[in-house]
């Protein structure tokens, strides 16, 4: 633990609540001052505080300090605070050095020393009762309103933890509330780091209040102790000035520095505890709507994904139904094919035979054409070449008519050529003209874009100075008003 030390000696150690090995023992604490001389030494020798403490450790051997601390440095001393683990060993290590005298190294002058009990800050009777007597606010004749509640602070939490509990790192009320009974009827007990919803309430009920209390703290803890009997508190404050905590642990003991106040902030008034509890019963029915509103919705994103799983099962279902069909008509294709290719060999077989037939009945014919067509090729060929002469006429002075209109066309062609070539250089000279005009409208665009942002620009910078100007105002404005107050 952060703030627990080892004990070695437990002999004033008396029992707090013996279940939990819970004691109490005195807080042993002196202060020492060590007085500096006028350093005469060369320029920039400076004390050790390091060998300053290392000196006094020696002088009070064979006792030792549990800590030993500066707690304030000067020029003209060295204020240091020191505790041991026996208050009964007190005097004797005032004795060994008070007054007493302690040389450094390289320094020709002592240093004295100066040691006496140091002064416990805790409460006494005078201060609960006439703060409670002189406040406005209270009215002793409520239970909160007057002298009858502890505020500890940096209880150890294992130390209060339930033994039956599995959470060690969480202290137990009724722990708490058993360890307090020694001293008397316990009316109330409040642990803040157990309410969860504390930090909301305490926003709730009382704005703008800076929150002090330490949730979900695994070492230490706060708690407040309220009595029923006024003799309760007293017995408990008069148990508890100038202790801290011990819990032993077999052969091992430890001990916990522990602060314990007077309640100054009504905690534990009946008012208070009521707000704190509809407060809490509020945020209950909220944590509970929301926890309903985000169980509603797992509900609806569970329904939502079963009927996507639903809906992708029977896509499922179709594409298997689908590609069964498809394998059906598959196979009644083949069937089909199969009846159809043996339908084609039969067919062929016929054609086969028709056409042999057919073939034998085309050679005896062909012989008769033959010996015809020998009689007509005689008579044809006379007739022939003189039609041939006549068609070569025709063709020749054909052939010249149509190269005179072949040269017309490519006459025409060149003309039709070089015309659309021009209209190509002027559409050219035109699109090149449109471009440059773009050009310069896409330049002065850029310079007016230019020009405006250079504009936003200083207007910006001369706000910015405008609104550092009235910060500075404002902060001297507010200097000057916390002098005043």
């Amino acid at each position: 633990m952060a703030n627990t030390t080892l004990c070695t000696d437990t002999s004033e150690a008396k029992e707090l609540y013996g279940p939990q090995n819970l004691f109490i023992k005195p807080v042993a604490k002196l202060n020492i001052c060590v007085q500096l001389p006028q350093l005469k030494g060369p320029a920039g020798k400076a004390i050790s505080n390091w060998e300053v403490m290392e000196k006094i450790k020696h002088m009070i051997k064979p006792e030792t300090f549990i800590t030993l601390k500066i707690v304030k440095s000067t020029l003209e001393f060295i204020r240091l605070e020191g505790e041991i683990e026996n208050k009964g060993k007190i005097k004797l290590l005032i004795a060994k050095l008070d007054t007493k005298t302690v040389k450094l190294s390289g320094f020709t002058e002592v240093l004295k020393i100066r040691s006496a009990e140091a002064k416990i800050n805790f409460p006494s009777k005078h201060d609960w009762d006439s703060y409670f007597r002189d406040a406005k606010n209270m009215n002793e004749m409520k239970a909160g309103e007057r002298p009858d509640c502890l505020h500890l602070k940096d209880l150890p939490t294992r130390w209060f933890s339930s033994r039956n509990s599995s959470n060690k790192d969480k202290p137990s009320e009724n722990v708490l509330r058993r360890v307090f009974e020694v001293f008397g009827e316990v009316r109330c007990v409040d642990i803040p780091m157990l309410d969860p919803y504390r930090k909301e309430i305490i926003a709730a009920t009382k704005p703008g209040v800076i929150q002090t209390f330490s949730y979900n703290q695994d070492l230490t803890f706060e708690a407040f102790v309220q009595y029923k009997e006024y003799i309760s508190f007293m017995k408990a404050m008069d148990a508890l000035r100038g202790m801290k905590l011990m819990c032993k642990d077999g052969d091992k003991a430890l001990t916990a520095n522990i602060k314990v106040d007077f309640d100054k902030t009504k905690h534990l008034t009946d008012r208070n505890i009521r707000k704190r509890r509809l407060e809490r019963e509020k945020l209950e029915e909220l944590e509970r709507l929301r926890e309903e509103k985000v169980r509603k919705e797992k509900q609806a994103e569970a329904d939502k994904e079963r009927e996507e799983r639903q809906r992708k099962d029977e896509e499922e279902r179709e594409r298997e139904r689908k590609k069964l069909e498809k394998i059906k008509m598959r196979e009644e294709r083949q069937k089909e094919r199969e009846k159809m290719r043996r339908m084609k060999k039969i067919e062929k077989k016929k054609r086969e035979e028709e056409e042999r037939m057919q073939l034998k009945i085309a050679l005896e014919e062909r012989k008769y054409l033959l010996a015809e067509r020998k009689l007509n090729s005689i008579h044809l060929l006379s007739y022939l070449f003189d039609r041939v002469k006549d068609v070569k006429c025709k063709e020749d002075l054909k052939r010249h008519e149509q190269e005179v209109e072949e040269e017309r066309i490519k006459q025409i062609k060149e003309e039709e050529e070089r015309k659309l070539n021009e209209e190509k250089r002027k559409a050219e000279a035109k699109k090149r003209k449109a471009i440059e005009l773009e050009q310069q409208e896409k330049e002065l665009r850029q310079k007016i874009l230019k020009k405006i942002s250079l504009k936003e620009e200083r207007k910006q910078e001369e706000m910015r100075e405008e609104l550092r100007k009235k910060v500075a105002g404002t902060k001297r404005l507010k200097s000057a008003v916390i002098m005043k107050r």
